[in-house]
Parts: structure tokens; C-alpha cells; sequence
């Protein structure tokens, strides 16, 4: 039901009040309410990078097109700069909700469950009279609270026949549990949002987060899908054959090498996390890997287009469910009285310097597609359409702006900051001066080392400072800290290490000091570990 029908029912209504000044007055106060109370469509993906939305014009758009998706840019405004604070699923999800960094909201590894006591922007909404629900992927290990209706996947869910989890029924766990569901789990996400839609209270705002579990790994594409860019090569980064002075500097040296005992690899490198190693076991989901050479770029170009090709193909189904939402919306006059959102929880690493996963602090895996499209009812005239910004926003800046577009009052307990104003007036409207990054599940599945780090407009300051502290899940054994700092404005692709160079002395300061207040300021306080204390006053002036 659109704003008018419900402004038509509400003056309806009124008519039964015997005098017309009542008649006006309410009529007056339900245009009111409404008008702060647009509905909320959320649809978030699992680890789909900024390059894999051809609307921000990365490598991949000249070969991948996501139409449905870029009509949210189209229609409204891009955001350049949001990124996740926590790189990783269940981190990230928390931060979302709870509006609040990791260490706040205790969600700092995949072990670390969001406790259901934590306020978060559903129970807000809720109180402000909104019907919420979740259909998805959840992934917080607890049962969801602030929702009237959910229907979750287990875990990370399966690609095919997946499993939910309803509400109502015995939750048990977040790992387990959940009644089948046959086809395909995009396509099944998307149909149970509908049904939900169908039957909601019509007289009520709505907020509606579809959770996708692609294009997560290991990837399945439907079965429509299966042959899509078959006979197309996809564009390969520069950096996955040379790293150059990418990441660790020669100071930091295990078996000879700088740095390339961490992160899972495209290539060789990291054999037991390696996807050529993967992809060459029959078992690999989408059949093995076949090469005509055991030349290393033949074999590494051969993983990339292979990994590639998976995940884009994953990523189409989204975007043909995306435009199965939109339409609904149209068909259902909705679309004028409904906020629209895409995004993923984080980035993706797509091959740069040999990476795949997320995690670490470089662009694409920090970095989250994010697209909005503002109704027109609740405009007044005003909003941003086909417009971008690149002012810096964070994933915990998320939950307090659309509470503040409901109308609701954000919490004290909210460390983030509303992006409203970009909405409708993008030129001028100011973002984070740096976003603080702090990655703590150390080494494990993916042998990224814990560490913190500072992004400003211009430059990136980062500290891998290898410790476990308390981070649940985390291994156990301490990695050789180093530091890596990236001149953004001359290097947007961190391929130049430039922290020991003496030119970077000056800016190097100036940033650690920057990332020292901004700690203190969120109150994440390393004086509660005396052992990564201790590893400050040994590195932390080198």
C-alpha cells in the first residue's frame, strides 16, 4: 500500500470523528508520522566486492554487468567510501546492527556470538511501531531479537536445497537445525522475502533485511548459470603475478621470504591455502581444475579465470533477485514509500596481490558496495539521484541512519554517525575524517596476522601486531609484527610500501599519532593487553 492509499485510509478513518476540525487534525498528524516513517528494504550479500558491481566501474564492469543493482545508483546515490570496520562475516553483521565497533559489541571473531540482550536498530524500529524481519543468512550464532518474523540459514547455508531456520520453531543453535527448502538459496531468500511481504500488516512501516549467503565460497551458481562467461577472460590484476613492495617490508622475514607465509593465495604460494591446490582435487564443488601447463602464470591464470568465473556467476542470480524485489516494489506501490538498500559485509580480495578471502585492510576487502535509493513521498522534493559521494563512512554508521530516516532517536549506545544528510545533499556533506580497522581472528583459516590500522582520505597506516589476545577462536602462536603504510593519492592500489622511507617520516607520524587518539576515542584500549603492550614499546617507534 503507498503513502496516498494509507493517507486515504487514515483521513477514512477520521471522517467517524463527529467534528471536521478532528477530521484535520488527524489527517494532519498521520501526513506527519508518516512522512518520518518511509518502509526499509536491506538486501545484503556475503562478501561481494565493490569491482564486482559494474556500476562502480572496476576491472570487472567492462566483462559484468549488474543491472538491477545499478539501478539503485541510478535511481539514487553510490557511496564510494563505506567501509566494513571488522572484515569478516560475523564481526561485521554485528557491527551493522549494534551500530557499534567490535570490541563495544563483543562480536570480534566468527566464534563470538551477538548477545540477544545488545540493543540493536531492529528493536528501535520495533518500538517505533515497525514490523521488522530477517530472511537469510544470519550468522550471530544466537536467535535473532528485534524481529518479528525471521527465517534464517544455519551456519553459512548451502548453496542448493538449502536449510531455514523459521521463527517459531526450535532454534536449538545457530549451527544447526532447519527445514529444507527446494532450489536454489538465492532464488529461495527471495521468495520467502515476498511471502513475508504478502502477508505483512499493510498499515504498518516495514523493515525487511534480505540476506543473501552468495557469493560466500566455496562457489555454486545455479544451474542456469553455470556456462555464463564461459568463453569470456576475465581481467586480471597486475598485482596477482608481481606483489612489487606490497605488504611487509624486507625487515620482517620468515624462510626467507617478506611476508609471504600470510593470506590465502590465488597461486602456489601458500600451498595448503593455495586455489590452485584447492581446485585441483576432484572435490572441488564445480569440477577440477584441468590446466595444459604447469608454466606458473599459465597455472595461476588458469585458478584466477576459474575463482573468477564462480564467483561472478553466483553474483548474477543476486542481481536477477535484486530486480525481482525492485519489481515487486513497483508493481505493489511500494516503490515511492520505500527505502532500498544494497550492500555486502564486507569486500573481497579478487586475485590483488594474489589474495582471495577478505579480512585484511587493503581496499577491496575493506571496502563495501553500497547503494541507496531514497523514496520520492518522503523527499520533500529533495534527494540525491544518480549521484555519488566519496566522503569515508564506516558499517557501524549504518544502524543510526536509518533509524534517524524513521524518525527514530539514535541511542547513546551507537558509536556510529548518520550519513542522512549525503542522501540529499552529497556536495555538501561531510564524512569521517578516517575510518579505524581492526581485524582479531589471528591466523586462523586464512593465516591473516591480527592488526589495527588508520584510513584517512589519503593515506593508510597499518600495524600488525600478530598477537591472539582474547580473540576466541584465534590461534594461539604470535607472528613477527610489522608495520605497512600506502600513500593512497599516488598508489590507490597499495602496491608501494613506503613506511620505511625517510620521505614518509612526517606523514608517519602524523598518522600513528591520529590512530592513537582515534583509539582512545572509541575506547579501544590496548592497555587491557599487557602483551600487545608489550609489543608496542618494541615496534611501535621503529
Amino acid at each position: 500500500m503507498n503513502l496516498t492509499n494509507k493517507i486515504k485510509r487514515t483521513v477514512q478513518t477520521s471522517l467517524k470523528f463527529s467534528s471536521v476540525a478532528a477530521v484535520v487534525l488527524s489527517s494532519a498528524i498521520s501526513v506527519e508520522v508518516l512522512a518520518k516513517q518511509p518502509n526499509i528494504v536491506f538486501i545484503m550479500s556475503d562478501d561481494h566486492a565493490a569491482n564486482a558491481v559494474s556500476s562502480y566501474n572496476g576491472r570487472l564492469s567492462k566483462v559484468f554487468k549488474t543491472p538491477n543493482i545499478d539501478r539503485l545508483a541510478t535511481e539514487g546515490i553510490r557511496f564510494n567510501g563505506m567501509y566494513a570496520n571488522n572484515s569478516i562475516c560475523t564481526p561485521s553483521r554485528a557491527a551493522i546492527l549494534t551500530g557499534q565497533y567490535s570490541h563495544t559489541n563483543g562480536v570480534k571473531t566468527l566464534d563470538q556470538p551477538l548477545d540477544r540482550k545488545k540493543d540493536n536498530m531492529a528493536k528501535q524500529l520495533q518500538s517505533a511501531g515497525y514490523q521488522t524481519a530477517i530472511v537469510g543468512k544470519w550468522h550471530l550464532k544466537t536467535q535473532p531479537s528485534g524481529f518479528d518474523y525471521y527465517n534464517v540459514l544455519p551456519n553459512q547455508g548451502d548453496y542448493f536445497q538449502p536449510k531455514l531456520k523459521e521463527i517459531g520453531k526450535k532454534w536449538k543453535n545457530g549451527n544447526q537445525g532447519g527445514e529444507v527448502y527446494p532450489g536454489y538459496v538465492t532464488d529461495v531468500i527471495t521468495d520467502e522475502s515476498i511471502k513475508w511481504l504478502d502477508k505483512r500488516d499493510e498499515d504498518k512501516p516495514f523493515m525487511l533485511m534480505i540476506h543473501h549467503k552468495a557469493p560466500h565460497g566455496l562457489w555454486e551458481p545455479a544451474k542456469r548459470h553455470e556456462n555464463f562467461l564461459a568463453d569470456v577472460h576475465i581481467p586480471e590484476p597486475k598485482s596477482l603475478y608481481n606483489r612489487e613492495k606490497h605488504g611487509p617490508t624486507d625487515a620482517v622475514i620468515i624462510d626467507g621470504k617478506a611476508g609471504q607465509q600470510f593470506g590465502s593465495s590465488v597461486s602456489r604460494r601458500m600451498e595448503g591455502r593455495g586455489l590452485v591446490t584447492r581446485m585441483m582435487d576432484e572435490n572441488w564443488p564445480t569440477g577440477k581444475l584441468e590446466v595444459d601447463s604447469y608454466d606458473w602464470n599459465t597455472v595461476v591464470s588458469a585458478a584466477y579465470q576459474k575463482y573468477l568465473k564462480e564467483y561472478l556467476r553466483t553474483i548474477v542470480a543476486i542481481d536477477e533477485n535484486v530486480g525481482r524485489v525492485l519489481n515487486y516494489l513497483d508493481e505493489n506501490g511500494l516503490t515511492e514509500d520505500t527505502i532500498v538498500i544494497y550492500t555486502s559485509d564486507q569486500g573481497m580480495m579478487l586475485g590483488e596481490h594474489d589474495y582471495y578471502d577478505k579480512r585484511w585492510i587493503y581496499e577491496e576487502s575493506i571496502q563495501m558496495p553500497f547503494l541507496v535509493r531514497y523514496p520520492k513521498a518522503h523527499s520533500s522534493g529533495k534527494k540525491a539521484v544518480g549521484k555519488t559521494t566519496d566522503e569515508l563512512f564506516m558499517n557501524i554508521d549504518i544502524a543510526p541512519s536509518l533509524l534517524e530516516l524513521a524518525g527514530v532517536d539514535i541511542p547513546n549506545s551507537m558509536q556510529g554517525q548518520s550519513f542522512k544528510s549525503a542522501l540529499f545533499d552529497p556536495e555538501n556533506t561531510k564524512g569521517r575524517d578516517a575510518i579505524y580497522y581492526r581485524y582479531w581472528l589471528h591466523m586462523t583459516h586464512h593465516y591473516v596476522p591480527a592488526h589495527y590500522g588508520i584510513r584517512t582520505k589519503t593515506h593508510k597506516l597499518s600495524f600488525f601486531y600478530g598477537l591472539p589476545l582474547d580473540s576466541k577462536g584465534a590461534m594461539p602462536a604470535a607472528t613477527p609484527p610489522y608495520w605497512e603504510m600506502y600513500d593512497l593519492a599516488n598508489d590507490p592500489y597499495e602496491m608501494n610500501n613506503v613506511y620505511g622511507s625517510e620521505k614518509s617520516t612526517a606523514e608517519k607520524t602524523k598518522l600513528k599519532k591520529q590512530l592513537n587518539d582515534l583509539k582512545r576515542e572509541i575506547g579501544d584500549n590496548d592497555e587491557d593487553y599487557p602483551s600487545l603492550m608489550a609489543v608496542k614499546a618494541k615496534h611501535w617507534q621503529q
